[in-house]
């Protein structure tokens, strides 16, 4: 298969193609070892490559696609496994050096189902160290960059699974994401994402900071997010918070788009908004009140900033690396090492006073969306800054949580658990992407996919590839 055939196609395409007998399996698992070979040294998306392991398992599927026994909606699909999710047998190194031998004995939820539904994975994803920040570097995968612009982050902390999927080396990844994590490197990236409603897919081992972790899949189209979604959500024993199944198939709503009433919000707390990216939001704003049918409403989003909120939350997760060895602290990457140090001047009284804060805040922006059905916004502020960086250069390190502060947009609906996209809206002068983010009501993950899907009948912005690209 010609690279530039296999980049074009979704996962649905390929999974169809593999029903039909028109690709095997095999022939899709060997486009993608190709695809990771072209892109890699530019990129770094990958902690790890699993030529034989993946070569493998494209062989028994090929074997039972001629016999028309197929596994689920996936079956021959190549995917990346972001390297924070367990995978039975492989090493889990989360991108730290105190984890690089950590192998592990069972499989996440999600990636059980995916698997299951018969995708193989043909790597691991990088992440930044244990999925602490918003840049897309860490002290034992070094730097993953931006197909776009190779100088510029790919941001985090979902960095590699974003760029494996805009870099076209998978059509599929799964991701994570706590504070921005999934939706900050899909803007970035130029790649589409949902972070869904918490806990509609179940995650394990929990997270630290649970009541703000989410994890879902990372693709390039719409359909192939619900289509993924549809196979990895519902419940699982081993997260007591995991949702029962939402009784609807995620990829058949994608139809026509119901008349949501939406609010476009130019920004959010006051924040500025770079005029490269708030020109693009504008543009994307005056398409979506032309072309979609939408109805377009005003409401006053007057609610305070829940940085505090999020700073205490987010530090508090350090505590349990506070028993580091001196020189394991050492070994760690310093911005981490120093949210562990500011963990240890955190109370119990104070940490349920953040509780009831969050509810409070989770309760006005609940009454909000009463008068609305949709948020659309810009997703992150800024462009992507370099690659080696942890954030802008005026990025204050004196904070709580420093990347926080160019991620004003995506840590609030962490805290209300919120479904909440990231699409593709437009590309700067720089050419880089730019996101716009579009959140839900609490359970209305289907809303927020309509919405999606529309935009994208209307922005296909699978047309345009970025410069690393496999096949270009």
């Amino acid at each position: 298969m010609e690279l530039r055939d296999y980049a074009a196609l979704s996962a649905v395409e390929m999974a169809r193609l593999v029903r039909t007998g028109e690709v095997s399996p095999v022939e899709l698992v060997e486009a993608s070892l190709d695809a990771i070979e072209q892109t890699e040294p530019a990129v770094n998306a990958y902690s790890a490559i699993f030529h034989d392991d993946a070569r493998k398992r494209a062989a028994q599927l090929e074997t039972e696609a001629r016999a028309k026994s197929f596994r689920g909606p996936f079956h021959g699909v190549p995917v990346g496994i972001k390297d924070l999710f367990l995978v039975d047998g492989y090493r889990t190194q989360r991108g730290s050096r105190l984890y690089v031998d950590s192998v592990a004995t069972e499989t996440a939820p999600s990636v059980e189902r995916l698997l299951g539904a018969g995708a193989i994975m043909v790597g691991k994803t990088t992440t930044p160290e244990l999925g602490w920040k918003a840049a897309s570097n860490s002290p034992l995968y070094g730097v993953t960059r931006n197909p776009w612009d190779v100088s510029k982050t790919a941001g985090g902390s979902s960095a590699g699974s974003a760029v494996a999927v805009a870099d076209r080396t998978v059509p599929l990844t799964l991701g994570s994401d706590g504070g921005g994590s999934m939706r900050v490197p899909a803007s970035f990236c130029g790649i589409f994402s949902l972070k869904p409603t918490l806990a509609r897919v179940p995650t394990y081992p929990l997270s630290p900071t649970e009541h703000l972790s989410h994890a879902g899949p990372m693709t390039n189209s719409v359909e192939d997010y619900a289509l993924a979604l549809d196979v990895v959500q519902g419940p699982d024993a081993r997260d007591p918070q995991s949702l029962p199944a939402a009784g609807l198939s995620y990829r058949e709503t994608l139809g026509d788009l119901p008349k949501l009433r939406c609010v476009l919000a130019p920004t959010l707390f006051g924040v500025s908004v770079d005029p490269a990216v708030a020109a693009v939001i504008a543009g994307a704003f005056g398409e979506i009140a032309a072309r979609l049918p939408v109805e377009i409403v005003d409401a006053k989003l007057d609610w305070p900033d829940p940085i505090d909120i999020f700073d205490a939350l987010w530090v508090a997760r350090g505590a349990l690396y506070g028993g580091l060895k001196p020189e394991d602290m050492a070994r760690i990457d310093p911005g981490f090492a120093r949210m562990v140090a500011r963990s240890a001047s955190i109370r119990l009284e104070d940490h349920f006073r953040t509780l009831q804060a969050r509810a409070a805040f989770n309760r006005a922006v609940a009454e909000a969306f009463e008068t609305f059905d949709l948020l659309v916004m810009p997703m992150v502020p800024i462009e992507p800054f370099a690659a080696e960086a942890d954030g802008p250069p005026d990025m204050d390190m004196d904070k709580p949580v420093p990347w926080a502060r160019w991620t004003p947009f995506s840590y609030p609906f962490n805290i209300t658990g919120q479904p909440a996209a990231s699409v593709p809206c437009g590309w700067s002068p720089s050419g880089l992407p730019v996101g716009l983010q579009v959140i839900g009501r609490r359970f209305a993950d289907e809303q927020v996919l309509q919405f999606c899907a529309a935009w994208e009948r209307h922005f296909d912005w699978r047309r345009r590839m970025p410069g690393a690209c496999a096949g270009g």
